[in-house]
């Protein structure tokens, strides 16, 4: 993002004012000590151009056009040309400006300045304080301070800006096969212009509409989202009608708890894709909600076919329940604990949540 464009952001160039306060506030008291604050403050005003100047130029423009496209030959002589003239132009300021006035001052007190030797003339002692080598230190010491503060925020955006990426591709791994299959359902249910088909097409229209309207915000009322898990359990009862036994149950105040979106439904999704709709004859699913305080406790277990396909590790070790942890990882870290049981006749998993801990990205 840069700090000048279309629209002025003013948040950023207060933020670089006020870096820029506390540099000449820090190199005031640094050099002020025992030499006067107000004789150092004039002298860090004075060389304040030569560090913006040598600072924006490289930040904004040295290293993008030649860092970040790894032209590293053309970024090591530019870098070097702005060092040699941002020293160059700090002895010119030492020269007119600086040199001057610190005479003056010898010449009005009659005062020794603390490195002034009595042995020595003043003007030479002055030169040798102020040389191009003295120079070069003072304009990268301020110059590369600056530039390693913009690097950590650069990396911090970017590693926030692919978290939040990562995120939404993790969100956006609600399998298909479950609008597939509602959609199938619909069109036999119209078909036979059976009465259950304008719940579907209102259950489907609901749960379509949170993926693509609410789900944007961080999060969302919990009672919201097991609102959407029960419309999506309705949804699939019909294709299973009784060969299915399916038991959910809630306890606990569901009021004022947030939740990140989509963060429950791969686990439901799964429950149905690897449990009842790959077992032959009668599939259980048993859900339970269990919310103490900020607490939430989700247990979700399913049957098991009696044949495992070929793939059974990657089977019940699935993307949707990696996603899950992935997640779980990125917004909840240190606070929130996934088991995962496999026995030879159910498949578990429980979920317990810290819902106030959420971290924002």
């Amino acid at each position: 993002m840069q700090l000048f464009g279309p629209e002025l952001n003013y948040k950023r160039i207060a933020q670089h004012v006020l870096f820029w306060l506390v540099v000449v506030g820090s190199l005031t008291v640094i050099y002020g000590v025992g030499k006067g604050y107000l004789m150092a403050l004039r002298n860090t005003l004075f060389y304040l151009p030569v560090h913006l100047l040598y600072f924006y130029t490289v930040a904004y423009v040295v290293i993008p056009k030649f860092l970040y496209p790894k032209r590293y030959a053309e970024f090591a002589l530019t870098l070097f040309l702005c060092i040699f003239f941002s020293a160059l132009a700090s002895r010119i300021v030492d020269i007119l400006f600086i040199n001057p006035y610190l005479y003056d001052i010898q010449q009005e007190t009659g005062k020794m300045l603390l490195w002034e030797d009595p042995d020595e003339p003043f003007l030479r002692q002055l030169s040798r304080q102020t040389s191009f080598i003295n120079a070069v230190k003072g304009s990268n010491l301020v110059i590369w301070l600056a530039i390693a503060v913009k690097f950590f925020k650069m990396w911090h955006e970017r590693r926030q800006a692919a978290l939040q990426a990562e995120l939404n591709f993790l969100k956006g791994q609600i399998h298909p096969h479950f609008l597939f299959n509602t959609l199938n359902n619909l069109y036999a249910l119209t078909l036979s212009q059976s009465q259950q088909a304008p719940p579907v097409v209102m259950g489907l229209s609901e749960i379509l509409r949170y993926m693509l309207y609410e789900c944007s915000s961080e999060s969302i009322e919990l009672q919201k989202e097991v609102q959407i898990l029960q419309n999506y359990i309705a949804l699939e009862k019909i294709r299973y009608e009784d060969r299915l036994d399916l038991n959910l149950s809630i306890t606990g105040s569901l009021d004022g708890q947030k939740i990140a979106p989509l963060l429950l439904l791969p686990l439901v999704e799964n429950a149905f894709k690897h449990g009842a709709s790959e077992k032959v004859g009668q599939a259980w699913i048993n859900m339970d909600f269990s919310i103490k305080g900020d607490l939430l406790k989700f247990k979700i277990s399913n049957s098991k076919p009696e044949s495992l396909p070929e793939d059974a590790a990657t089977h019940f070790g699935n993307i949707g329940l990696n996603n899950v942890r992935k997640r779980l990882e990125i917004l909840y870290p240190e606070h929130h604990r996934l088991k995962v049981f496999d026995e030879e006749d159910m498949f578990a998993v429980i979920l317990e949540l810290k819902l106030d801990k959420r971290v924002s990205i």
